[in-house]
């Protein structure tokens, strides 16, 4: 019995190693696996978003441009399609008048919009107090219906017309069907855009600062230019950015509100796909369309990168 117990002991102490080696082992393997999953983790998570931008973003884009390279029938390499609308006289009409529309679009909204918002954050009047709460109102009208509406109003035979007969008067706006009208109609979407933009920073000037500013003989141009200004500087930046970029591609204003010649690019876009059905060149002015906002994209980084400056 004793020589028994005495031949057991170094077997149970092998036992007792090799548990421990197979304890050791499962530990560091399960540490790996942890370590592994938690290396994966965060790409498992963000895979289904990345695989939604490179399915629905860049592989339509990758084709888009692609496809703008090649010939309408035999799909050799070509350039004729971006030459069709950088040198024909109706397309490059088209690319003027949209420049020229969405140039004045930015300027009359951002300065607008600024004075607006200005307006209903420093003034105490109960007009501002309207003003703020009637400055939601467009974000909650469809764009067809608000198109429509302006249509009413401004045209040749609208409600201007019809109030000035009143008056023994026969006053045509002549609005419609030029650039006049989708311009009114573009400021009329992006005035309370913007000062909404800018009326969320100018919220975090206290009064007490531009009080402070004024006794000590700062008049309003200096409290602008030093307060109010490098606060703000940021979201006109956004402000110019979103307005250029939105309106370099509409197409509901100037479909119902737009003449036949010349034509915004959206609507130049329209007729080569829907009309025309040459899909290598709506291609190609797809990709005219994104590097002109790409432009005004590079302009709003290299400014935010330079905003220190005004700090």
């Amino acid at each position: 019995m004793g020589q028994r117990d005495w031949n057991d002991g170094p077997m149970i102490s092998e036992k007792m190693l090799l548990r421990d080696k197979e304890r050791q082992v499962a530990q560091r393997q399960k540490k790996v696996q942890m370590t592994v999953l938690a290396t994966a983790l965060p790409y498992l998570l963000t895979l289904p978003a990345f695989l939604i931008v490179v399915f629905f973003i860049v592989y339509p884009i990758g084709t888009t441009v692609v496809r703008s390279f090649q010939d309408g029938e035999t799909k050799a390499f070509t350039w004729a399609n971006y030459q069709y609308f950088l040198t024909d006289p109706i397309q490059q009409a088209n690319l003027l008048y949209t420049l020229q529309i969405v140039v004045v679009t930015v300027v009359f909204s951002v300065v607008l919009g600024y004075l607006l918002a200005l307006y209903m954050r420093f003034s105490r009047s109960k007009v501002s107090k309207w003003m703020n709460q009637l400055n939601l109102l467009p974000r909650f009208i469809p764009s067809l219906v608000a198109v429509y509406s302006m249509i009413m109003v401004i045209r040749d035979s609208g409600v201007l017309n019809r109030v000035s007969q009143l008056f023994g008067g026969d006053y045509k706006p002549g609005m419609m069907y030029n650039a006049v009208g989708i311009t009114v109609m573009n400021l009329w979407f992006n005035i309370p855009f913007v000062a909404l933009l800018i009326l969320a920073s100018l919220s975090s000037i206290r009064m007490a600062s531009v009080e402070a500013a004024r006794d000590v003989g700062a008049n309003w141009f200096q409290i602008f230019k030093s307060i109010i200004l490098p606060v703000t500087y940021k979201e006109v930046l956004v402000a110019i950015t979103f307005v250029f970029m939105g309106n370099v591609g509409s197409f509901t204003t100037p479909f119902l509100m737009g003449g036949n010649h010349p034509k915004m690019l959206g609507i130049a876009l329209y007729d080569q796909f829907n009309s025309y059905m040459d899909y290598e060149r709506t291609a190609a002015l797809s990709v005219i369309m994104f590097l002109i906002c790409s432009v005004s994209a590079v302009f709003y980084i290299i400014s935010n990168l330079k905003k220190e400056k005004w700090r």
